[in-house]
Parts: C-alpha cells; sequence; structure tokens
C-alpha cells in the first residue's frame, strides 16, 4: 500500500472514531443531565474519551503519510459517518433537513481546507503566545458564560459550547505546531514547558464543552459545530499568523470565501432543524367537557313558550337574532290539585320545608319556605 493510500485509510478510520465518540458522548449527556461537563463516573464516557483520542492520534500519523490538503478535508467526514451510525447502533435517526444541512457543512468545510497552502514551518515568540492564549481563553470564557446563560434554549447554549469547543480544540493544535516547529528546528527551550500545560488546558477545556453541548441539542448540530469550528480557528491563525495562504491567489480566496459560505448554511440548517424540534408545544388550553352537573342542568325539561309573556322577560329584551325562534325555558312545577304549598309541610315537622320554585328567566332553584315556628336549636 502506498503512502497516499494509508493517509487516506488512517483518515477515513480517524474520521469514525470522531464520530463514535460524539455518538457516545450525546448518549452520556442524554442519560446524565445532572452531569454537565465531566461524567467521570461513567465507563461510557470515557469510552469517549479513547474514542476520541484514538481519531487524533490517528489524524497526526495521516498527516505523517499524506499531504495536508488531503488529510485535513477527509477529517470533515466525521459528521456524515455520525448520522448513520447513529442511526444504527442507537437508532437516532436524521430527518432530510439535518442530512443537507450535514453534507453542505462538510463540503463546505472540505473546500475550504483543501484551498488552504503551506508554508515553511514558523514559531511564535513568547509575547505572541502569551498573547493569544490569554486571547482564547477570554473568548472561550465568554462563549460558556454565555451558553450557561441561554439554558432556556438548548439549541442556542449547544451551538454557543460547540463554538467554543471548537475555539478550544483549534488553539490547542495551533499550539502544538509551534512545539513541534520548535523541536524540529532544535530550539526547544524552558519556556516551552508552559506551552505544554496550555495545550493540555485547552485540549481538557475543548473535552469538557463538547461534552456540555451535547446535553438536550441532540447528535448533529454540536457535533456539526464543532467539526467545522476548529479547522477553521487553526486555519485562520496559520494565515494571520504563520504565513500561510490560499491557493490559487485571488481566486482560491474567493473559492474559500464560497465554501466558508456553504458551511456556514449547513450549520444554519443544522441549528434551525434543532431549534423546530426543540420549540415549546402548544400551550393553548382545550375545551374543557362539560361537568355533570351542567349536563344534568341541560337535561332539565322544557317547553317553547312566548317569552314576552313570561313574567320576568320583557320583549324588549330579546335580541333582533331570537325574534321568531323558538326559545326553551323550565315548566313550570305541577301541584296536585286540592292542595297548596302550606298542605305540603307534614304535621309537628321540625324543620322547615324546602320546595322547589320558579327563578324567571333562569333556572329552577331551591327555595326555603320559613316556618311560622321557631326551630330550637340545641347547643
Amino acid at each position: 500500500m502506498s503512502a497516499l493510500a494509508l493517509s487516506i485509510v488512517l483518515s477515513l478510520v480517524s474520521a469514525v472514531a470522531y464520530a463514535g465518540g460524539a455518538i457516545v458522548q450525546e448518549r452520556v449527556a442524554v442519560s446524565s443531565p445532572d452531569q454537565e461537563y465531566a461524567p467521570l463516573r461513567r465507563p461510557s464516557w470515557w469510552a469517549a474519551v479513547a474514542l476520541n483520542g484514538t481519531g487524533g492520534l490517528l489524524h497526526v500519523v495521516a498527516l505523517a503519510y499524506g499531504p495536508l490538503s488531503l488529510v485535513q478535508p477527509l477529517g470533515a467526514l466525521t459528521i456524515v459517518f455520525a448520522l448513520p451510525m447513529a442511526a444504527l447502533f442507537v437508532g437516532r435517526k436524521a430527518g432530510s433537513t439535518a442530512w443537507r444541512g450535514a453534507i453542505m457543512a462538510t463540503i463546505g468545510l472540505a473546500g475550504l481546507l483543501s484551498l488552504v497552502g503551506t508554508s515553511e514551518g514558523q514559531s511564535l515568540s513568547t509575547a505572541q503566545r502569551v498573547s493569544v492564549a490569554v486571547f482564547t481563553g477570554a473568548v472561550v470564557v465568554t462563549l460558556m458564560i454565555a451558553g450557561r446563560a441561554a439554558h432556556r434554549h438548548p439549541a442556542v447554549r449547544s451551538v454557543l459550547l460547540a463554538t467554543a469547543s471548537g475555539i478550544a480544540f483549534g488553539m490547542s493544535s495551533v499550539f502544538t505546531k509551534t512545539v513541534t516547529v520548535d523541536w524540529d528546528n532544535g530550539a526547544v527551550s524552558a519556556t516551552d514547558i508552559p506551552f505544554l500545560g496550555v495545550i493540555a488546558v485547552f485540549a481538557v477545556a475543548g473535552l469538557m464543552l463538547s461534552q456540555a453541548s451535547y446535553r438536550g441539542a441532540g447528535l448533529a448540530a454540536p457535533l456539526a459545530v464543532l467539526t467545522v469550528v476548529n479547522p477553521v480557528v487553526a486555519a485562520a491563525v496559520g494565515i494571520t499568523m504563520f504565513g500561510e495562504t490560499f491557493r490559487y491567489g485571488t481566486t482560491g480566496t474567493l473559492l474559500a470565501l464560497s465554501a466558508g459560505v456553504v458551511a456556514a448554511g449547513g450549520l444554519i440548517l443544522l441549528t434551525t432543524e434543532r431549534l423546530e424540534k426543540t420549540a415549546p408545544a402548544d400551550t393553548t388550553t382545550a375545551p374543557l367537557a362539560p361537568s355533570p352537573i351542567e349536563e344534568l342542568l341541560d337535561a332539565l325539561p322544557g317547553q317553547p313558550v312566548d317569552v314576552s309573556a313570561n313574567v320576568g322577560v320583557r320583549a324588549a329584551d330579546i335580541t333582533a337574532d331570537a325574534q321568531g325562534t323558538e326559545i326553551l325555558v323550565p315548566a313550570p312545577a305541577a301541584i296536585p290539585a286540592g292542595e297548596g304549598y302550606e298542605t305540603l309541610e307534614p304535621a309537628g315537622s321540625a324543620e322547615p320545608p324546602s320546595y322547589f320554585g320558579p327563578f324567571h328567566a333562569g333556572l329552577y332553584v331551591m327555595m326555603p319556605v320559613h316556618d311560622r315556628h321557631r326551630t330550637r336549636v340545641k347547643s
């Protein structure tokens, strides 16, 4: 197998390892919502760390056998691999919008990275390293605070944390390249030792922020943001501080900008798709079913009458829309012939009787009849 073919195989396996690590991280985030950044007691999280570490190691080995312009774009296939792997292993199927966004982000990122030219290895001075480290740390902390402030919007929070993670990983790669250049040039000194710690801090911060970005936001959106931001930040630093340029001059620069627009469009699609899924449900109150009392009252007998002749209703109170319509009102109570209300009271009754009397223009209500005699209350 040639060196070029070996670099391609290693790059593809690296992308698969990164995709597997992202899937495991997302499942850990779903099952451990109380452990946002580092669920250290979960063995599956350590498995995700191992997969990410394996992907990074294979990526470095692939760079040793193949050109940067080939290996870096192949690393963008992580998004494309992650979606079918998630559907196959954890049953998490992505919609058409997520697929379109993932493909657009991958094509845009691959085109952008393939247009970044190489230059002779250059290092940064101590002052430049300190300023870049401080500025990057401030940006990462700001994004992390903004993500925590947007806790009510999981998709926005995920994008902010994934961006911070991508920046941290990208700057870790920048400082790794700086130390590697010093090592190759034989210029390693005691000033490089603190920056080894900076590399470790940015790498650990990127891992923890990526873990937090998967909580409540699914897989596609945070993974796409992380996959795009990481190499873009590293390429931007390489162009501005390491003297790297785009290939093919002005034409290459325009093509790179176009590829960046395509990648950004893919990220917007993925974020929009996640926002639609996490939109609050319709809280409109459904009409309540009638209560048993209302059903009983509706079932009371009624009869058609001339409302204008009713004692409690005037004809002027009837609206124009009700003229000529049949209106039902409760029927009057029927009393047997030869009896009156006073004859219904049992002799010697201690309790005042009650009966149902008419309440004009409304429902029948219970109305008490007060007895002539007082009712003795015993305490």
